[in-house]
């Protein structure tokens, strides 16, 4: 059964390649979805797949790329949308 689950990652996430690295990890991992920046200096992301999966991405979003630091994660439950692939969303 597909699951999704947005996620607001804090901290010092943008002009580190933090939406390339979530998005090279989201494909390797096989999930589906969306990474963009938002406008308070947060990511958002949105990921689509096995809940399993998920769990083991939002592990990984802790860490991030070298020079990220992440402050804090937030949880946000979502319904599935079918989306196709992992794609880098514009700022919002």
């Amino acid at each position: 059964m597909t699951s999704a689950l947005r996620v607001i990652i804090s901290g010092r996430v943008q002009g580190v390649g933090y939406r390339q690295w979530t998005l090279a990890k989201a494909a390797a991992l096989g999930l589906t979805g969306y990474v963009r920046n938002l406008q308070d200096g947060s990511v958002e992301a949105c990921f689509e797949g096995s809940s399993e999966v998920i769990d083991e991405m939002v592990a990984h979003c802790w860490e991030g790329p070298f020079f990220a630091r992440v402050k804090s994660l937030e949880r946000i439950s979502a319904a599935p949308a079918g989306r196709a692939g992992f794609t880098i969303g514009p700022t919002d």
